[in-house]
């Protein structure tokens, strides 16, 4: 992971560590936040759409890449893409904020829409791929994106000493699963953890059940979390994250308002879920040295006031 960081350098921000006595005294416990809500485009996700371009060759690379995705790993594809010179084809669903779509074209990105069904992605991405010949790359279910997204957390480890815990949000798993993998190899006495929605609980069930149970339905403001795990993500996730933490939609939101409020960063609320299950496990973490990673900034201003309503 070492190599994989030292490759991506040039393409990303190294996002400061926070820290809030208030909300040390709210949780009982030291919190450390990674704030990758000021990485470029605003999310971790750049660290694994770089590493995975990085690994192209030069042929596969000038024929450019493609995705499928409504949100964060489309700009985050879009924005690597156009430093390295090469086309990015995204697949996005039409019901896709317009503020997302703006920013993937703002990085010279070619959106392809589509229906907003998963079925309706993967055929209009074949068709793409098909159009272009540009390699696909997923946006969580990639051995690639998945080490690169790890780096948050070796920076993070780099950073702080004797961390106890930690936690960062689950939706296909690319976040934590990375996590993990830093965690087992620079920090092994350090306990890897998840937040997630509890109307979006795939992985904690796929955790009770020891198999994966798909996403089906989905009910949250967390929209990054809406995804299923994927076959490369879950193994690690049951094999090295030690526990997933549900939390209640209105959590989410008071966690977004207390980093807004006591910290003054704005966080969207799939990145509020790690410190809603900190603060949802106040005896589990008393005392405690924790590491919490915000994964995201990117909120519509337009809509920041219905969170709070």
């Amino acid at each position: 992971m070492l190599t994989v960081h030292q490759r991506i350098q040039p393409f990303i921000h190294r996002t400061p560590v926070l820290t809030c006595q208030t909300l040390d005294r709210m949780a009982g416990a030291s919190l450390f936040f990674k704030c990758e809500n000021f990485q470029k485009m605003g999310a971790f996700k750049m660290r694994g759409a770089a590493n995975a371009i990085l690994q192209l060759t030069e042929e596969q690379r000038q024929r450019g890449v493609a995705t499928h995705s409504s949100g964060n790993f489309a700009q985050a594809m879009a924005l690597a893409a156009q430093m390295l010179g090469i086309p990015a084809y995204i697949v996005m669903p039409s019901n896709s904020p317009e503020v997302k779509k703006a920013a993937v074209r703002g990085y010279g990105g070619e959106i392809i829409e589509c229906e907003p069904t998963l079925q309706a992605r993967e055929d209009t991405l074949a068709k793409v791929v098909e159009r272009t010949g540009a390699t696909f790359i997923h946006p969580f279910n990639d051995g690639n994106v998945i080490m690169g997204q790890g780096t948050a957390a070796l920076e993070l480890l780099q950073d702080i000493d004797n961390l106890d815990i930690i936690i960062a949000p689950v939706g296909g798993g690319g976040l934590v699963a990375g996590t993990a993998l830093a965690a087992l190899q620079f920090s092994p006495r350090t306990s890897v953890w998840a937040g997630e929605p509890m109307g979006a609980n795939d992985a904690w069930q796929s955790k009770q059940a020891g198999q994966i149970v798909p996403q089906t339905n989905p009910q949250t403001i967390a929209d990054g979390l809406r995804t299923s795990l994927g076959d490369k993500t879950w193994p690690i996730i049951r094999d090295h994250v030690k526990r997933i933490v549900l939390v209640e939609e209105e959590e989410i939101r008071d966690s977004m308002h207390l980093l807004m409020e006591r910290m003054k960063i704005v966080v969207e609320p799939s990145g509020a879920v790690a410190l809603a299950a900190i603060l949802k496990e106040k005896k589990a973490v008393a005392d405690k040295r924790v590491g919490i990673i915000l994964s995201g900034g990117n909120v519509d201003l337009k809509t920041l006031g219905s969170f709070f309503g």
